[in-house]
């Protein structure tokens, strides 16, 4: 007989905005794991994070990666730090739960993978959409053929971000987040779409920077992807809908259409059959706001991320499956740049 798995000791790297519900998630989860403490360079953020939360802090990231008793750290930092910092992590033996994305270039993601792999540590991605109740009976409509054959799809992620949003140093600019609303807004329901449908063979885009506000990346896209079933799909996504809208996928299918907005699914069946799931459709960090949502499917990330090194298993979304939605975004954007026809490979 196999008894209760022992609490993981844990540590976080990075306290800024991202780490609230990551913290109020390992609250929760308190009976599995313990936090051996929190680490950012910045001593307001530290004090702040244990006022707020009641959390440990350690003032060097070495105590943390030091620590013989600690099996992971959650990794929350800014996206131009997390190739460096991963591989860190690698070396220290500590497996990893990597808030999104990747990494904030194409190639600094392949490496984040590379080297978890090499080490053979587990990598979790916090793409938490697809841990939505919603979205999952969404892929469950699909896997037993209640849709039937998809026929066409569309995504919109028509959210707003206001100017305080940007004055952060470095919000909206390639050097520190790598892009725009595809890597740094719309990749959850993106990530999600993929996970519902796959990846395209073939991508036609557009993407420009609205005069909104003073950013070197995409703020406006418009993208036509094709299938290799035959599926064609749309991506709408703008950071400059003003005040934000809940964030859609429509799938079209040969016995009847779903539409999840925000956490709400409506599907509507040839046969007459309506079959509705999920919250109200209010949008999910998608206003002024980026934090203005429930952590609990952040809360479900982390329990499937301990379950996945309790049981020697992969994570729902780890590095390889998290790769698949940063595939799509680069082809988008490359699309956008060089005006042709881009071919996304069936693997990496």
């Amino acid at each position: 007989m196999t008894g209760t798995p022992a609490r993981r000791r844990v540590g976080v790297i990075g306290l800024g905005m991202a780490a609230a519900p990551h913290a109020q998630s390992l609250i929760d989860l308190a009976d599995r794991v313990e936090v051996a403490g929190g680490f950012s360079p910045s001593a307001d953020r530290r004090a702040a994070f244990a006022a707020r939360f009641g959390l440990p802090v350690v003032d060097r990231i070495d105590a943390l990666l030091e620590d013989p008793g600690l099996s992971a750290v959650l990794l929350l930092t800014p996206p131009d730090t997390h190739a460096a910092l991963v591989a860190r992590c690698a070396a220290a033996g500590k497996h990893v739960l990597l808030e999104k994305p990747l990494d904030a270039t194409p190639d600094g993601a392949r490496d984040v993978v590379a080297a978890m792999e090499r080490a053979g540590l587990t990598l979790g991605v916090v793409l938490q959409h697809r841990f939505r109740g919603a979205v999952e009976r969404l892929a469950a409509l699909l896997r037993d053929g209640t849709l039937g054959t998809p026929l066409s799809a569309a995504v919109a992620v028509r959210w707003w971000r206001d100017a305080a949003y940007y004055a952060q140093p470095g919000r909206g600019m390639k050097a520190r987040d790598g892009g725009g609303v595809l890597l740094t807004q719309a990749i959850h329901t993106l990530d999600a779409f993929v996970g519902l449908l796959g990846l395209p063979t073939q991508v036609a885009g557009f993407a420009a920077t609205s005069p909104l506000r003073r950013i070197d990346t995409e703020d406006v896209v418009a993208a036509a992807l094709r299938f290799d079933n035959g599926l064609l799909a749309t991506v709408d996504a703008t950071t400059a809908a003003f005040p934000g809208y809940p964030e859609r996928i429509e799938i079209a299918g040969t016995a009847g259409s779903a539409r999840l907005a925000g956490d709400r699914l409506e599907v509507q069946l040839c046969t007459g059959e309506r079959i509705v799931a999920g919250e109200d459709g209010a949008t999910l960090g998608g206003g002024a706001d980026p934090m203005a949502f429930s952590h609990q499917h952040h809360r479900a990330v982390l329990s499937d991320f301990l379950d996945a090194l309790d049981q020697g298993r992969r994570p729902r979304v780890d590095g390889r499956e998290a790769l698949k939605v940063h595939r799509l975004i680069e082809a988008i954007l490359t699309a956008s740049a060089t005006g042709a026809l881009v071919p996304i490979a069936a693997t990496a």
